[in-house]
């Protein structure tokens, strides 16, 4: 969205909120509006950090550039150099963007406490390290009054669930703006599809089955690639996505995106218990996370949700949901969203569009109009229910939700420097491992 949007022009936020009463051709249309929206501050320059600049921090850093021409990114933190100088380089060979990078070689901050640093110097900061650290993240940023986009998941354990809530609550007394990275829920295709299952286009909803079918995303490498000195901490840090208590395994890190498609389709209530299946079949090289779960949710109604998430090199892979009504199937598959039954119905668009810079449009859109979008409440469910299907498969145990959010778990230690001890569990073990 320009930055000059006609005062006439309905927001995406109103849309957002009254889509339920919108057809697809309208949709399209409030996707397209003219220029001139933002109202009096809007040229005011707005300053943006990037605490984690791996692939997708990089990715987030560009979509807020897009979103807002008057966005100018000051500040990063990292605890790779060379992160930030290919995430810069790639900014700044970015036409579009180029010119509202401003990022001074000091205020490139290196280390653990990085992200103090950049809060300090921003109006809006992008959360996108590893998840075991985005509970205290968030806090630091609400605590200092500034506009957050959050990438999913919030936490890895039920410990930094309750933290992270406890500063969305804070977030909403300040009338902070925060945007969670669940991006799908700011795709007009998806929104038009769970606004017609919420109408009841395909009756009752019986069952939802999700699936995130794919290879390994980040595998361990092996132990004697480690550099001489580098301390546990830091190279499990550098290798994150292969610990527990860093990543929240993979149904928690990247299978959370479908798991919160499960509960968008039951309208964000969540299920009242779970069990769960899972393991891992390939080597874990020091790592204690599962390359399998399929989880069986279950909610008061007796309806049903199925997700299947596996990270294997070689196997059948898709991403899809498929949600079963009285009237018919809604799907969301690699062709596009669709209902089939008594009232069939299939997504056409009429353009393309980015989730990612919609979901910045919305966030900065709601910064210079003073009403603060707050994805607090369904980012902690769904980043919750994804924890609630590892405990189940961890432990091989039927989990409720009440025992899942009241969970003692801490799996994150308290890191005061590289130094750190960390005791990492070992692979868990269903009907062993205990539930905490």
């Amino acid at each position: 969205m320009s930055s000059k949007e006609s005062p006439a022009s309905p927001s995406r936020r109103d849309f957002l909120k009254t889509s339920g009463a919108v057809s697809a051709g309208s949709l399209t249309a409030n996707f397209a509006a003219a220029p001139g929206l933002y109202a009096q501050d809007s040229q005011k320059i707005l300053k943006v950090g990037l605490v984690g600049c791996g692939g997708r921090g990089s990715g987030a850093a560009q979509n807020a550039l897009t979103a807002d021409k008057y966005t100018r990114i000051v500040a990063l933190a990292d605890i790779v150099p060379e992160n930030m100088e290919i995430c810069l380089r790639g900014l700044k060979n970015n036409k579009e963007v180029a010119a509202q990078v401003d990022v001074a070689d000091e205020k490139k901050f290196l280390g653990l406490d990085a992200y103090k640093k950049v809060i300090d110097e921003v109006d809006v900061i992008l959360l996108a390290s590893p998840p075991g650290f985005r509970p205290y993240h968030l806090r630091a940023a609400v605590e200092a009054g500034k506009h957050i986009f959050c990438e999913k998941p919030m936490a890895t354990d039920a410990v930094g669930v309750r933290h992270a809530m406890e500063s969305m609550r804070m977030a909403k007394e300040k009338k902070l703006s925060v945007v969670a990275g669940f991006c799908w829920r700011y795709h007009p295709e998806k929104m038009e599809l769970f606004k017609r299952v919420h109408e009841g286009q395909i009756g009752d909803v019986l069952a939802v089955y999700g699936c995130y079918l794919t290879n390994p995303v980040k595998p361990m490498p092996p132990a004697d690639t480690r550099p001489a000195g580098m301390t546990d901490l830091e190279w499990m840090v550098r290798n994150w996505y292969n610990f527990t208590f860093l990543s929240g395994d993979g149904l928690v890190e990247q299978a959370v995106h479908t798991v919160d498609w499960i509960a968008w389709a039951m309208k964000d209530q969540m299920p009242v218990s779970c069990t769960a299946v899972g393991g891992r079949q390939i080597p874990a090289n020091g790592g204690n996370i599962f390359d399998h779960i399929e989880v069986n949710y279950l909610w008061d109604n007796g309806a049903r949700g199925f997700m299947a998430q596996r990270q294997m090199n070689g196997c059948f892979g898709e991403t899809a949901l498929r949600i079963l009504g009285t009237k018919g199937i809604a799907e969301i598959t690699g062709r596009g969203s669709s209902i089939t039954g008594e009232n069939a119905w299939r997504f056409k668009p009429t353009k393309k569009y980015d989730m990612y810079d919609l979901e910045h449009e919305e966030l900065f859109l709601s910064i210079r109009d003073g009403k603060a979008l707050n994805d607090g409440d369904r980012m902690m469910k769904s980043t919750m229910m994804a924890i609630m299907g590892r405990m189940a498969g961890y432990t091989g145990q039927q989990i409720t939700w009440d025992q899942a959010l009241n969970s003692k778990e801490n799996l994150m230690p308290d890191v005061t420097g590289w130094d750190t001890p960390v005791v990492v569990p070992p692979l868990a073990r269903p009907g062993i491992t205990q539930f905490v």
